[in-house]
């Protein structure tokens, strides 16, 4: 009987049982520290004028936890959330390449297909998605395929420190790249009626989704200008990268053997982030004293160094304890990253906007940051009860479907 031709095998996804749970792990405690970072715009709290915030009940501790979160939260969970995209999208095409199917074809519709999502979550839900970039970035990995581990590691250092000369550019000039998407997000809002004075509570005050829909209008302008400002087409593309690096290796594989790594990447991470993060929050807390190149310095010195010590002592503490429940716990939301990711937007929206219950622009930090927490253990629970019961999430299962043509059954078989 002749071997089955290449081009006659199915591509399929990665199943369960072919998973491993480091990578689930991080994913569950990126979506934690996402719903940290976030709720706090969903509250909108973050837009709130400073006179307001400080005649809330809670100022004086507010004032400690946002510090806190600047220092231990901020940009830290979006980088290992990128990370980790650059991790999937080489198990990707490598599952794709590996069963001799054309993995390029299928990886650009997978891609494709997120590029919806995250437009209809851009437009239609939070302003504040970072999906639409990951999709079009995502489509620059299969370049890097042939590219020798070096310099992959190399590509993704540079990039991620590109920002630094951008800004220093920047700020010689004079010239802001973000000015034209600054001024055409400012039209939309003299149309709408959006002004300094109500912005902080038009999400609350409007009691029908037109209201809603004009706020996003503008808000998917705003989030240009963020990831032009920010450079964070930059820092994202390096992350890509550098988890393409550590996919193609299957690093995550073998975790036993890179223990002495681990240790050094969390001992220089937490030695070197963590001083820097808190002078990083001083500098936030204070209206960027130092000038915008000096500030770029720092977030590269502190954030991503921060970022990976994290990364590196959950590894270890999973080498340590593989069987603690914990570990669990937090890779089941996990497995269901992109269900949890748009999750957390409708619980924003149910919690703070006028559409929902309203409760945006009154709440303090304090008591924001314990419903971020309270939002994703009831998204971790709901995780756990629903993939006793079916292979994959809602959203990914059907992500799966249009990425490869097919349908896949959504509920676990029974053993007999």
């Amino acid at each position: 009987m002749k071997a089955e031709s290449a081009s006659c095998r199915v591509a399929m996804p990665v199943k369960p049982s072919e998973r491993h749970i480091i990578l689930d792990v991080l994913r569950g405690v990126a979506l934690l520290g996402i719903a940290l970072a976030n709720f706090t715009e969903f509250s909108l709290y973050s837009f709130l004028p400073t006179e307001a915030t400080e005649s809330m009940s809670t100022a004086n501790i507010d004032r400690i936890v946002r510090y806190f979160q600047y220092t231990f939260v901020d940009g830290k969970f979006y980088t290992i959330f990128s990370l980790l995209f650059g991790i999937g999208f080489s198990i990707i095409i490598a599952n794709a390449v590996e069963r001799g199917t054309n993995g390029f074809r299928i990886f650009y519709r997978r891609m494709a297909i997120l590029l919806l999502v995250g437009f209809l979550h851009l437009m239609f839900l939070w302003s504040g998605d970072i999906l639409m970039l990951y999709a079009l970035l995502g489509m620059l990995l299969p370049l890097f395929r042939d590219v020798s581990n070096r310099m992959l590691l190399v590509s993704a250092f540079g990039l991620l420190a590109v920002p630094i000369a951008v800004d220093f550019i920047v700020e010689l000039s004079g010239i802001y790249p973000s000015a034209s998407v600054v001024e055409l997000q400012q039209t939309y809002c003299d149309k709408y009626g959006i002004t300094d004075e109500n912005f902080a509570y038009w999400l609350r005050d409007a009691k029908h989704y037109s209201g809603t829909f004009k706020f996003l209008v503008q808000g998917a302008l705003v989030r240009v200008q963020e990831f032009i400002d920010g450079n964070r087409y930059f820092k994202v593309l390096g992350l890509f990268i550098l988890g393409f690096y550590i996919g193609r290796n299957r690093l995550y594989a073998d975790l036993e053997s890179r223990r002495p790594v681990l240790r050094q990447i969390a001992r220089y991470g937490f030695g070197f982030g963590l001083p820097l993060s808190l002078f990083y929050a001083w500098s936030i807390m204070n209206n960027y004293p130092q000038s915008l190149g000096a500030y770029s310095v720092l977030y590269f010195t502190s954030v991503f160094p921060l970022s990976f010590a994290y990364v590196a002592s959950i590894c270890l503490c999973f080498l340590r304890y593989p069987r603690w429940g914990i570990f669990r716990f937090f890779a089941m939301p996990g497995r269901m990253a992109l269900t949890n990711y748009i999750g957390q937007s409708l619980f924003g929206i149910l919690l703070f906007y006028g559409i929902g219950w309203g409760f945006g622009a009154e709440t303090g930090l304090v008591y924001v940051i314990l419903i971020a927490i309270g939002v994703w253990i009831v998204q971790a629970l709901f995780s756990n009860v629903w993939l006793h019961y079916c292979q994959f999430g809602p959203l990914e299962w059907i992500w799966r479907m249009l990425t490869y043509g097919r349908v896949f059954n959504l509920l676990k078989r029974k053993s007999i």
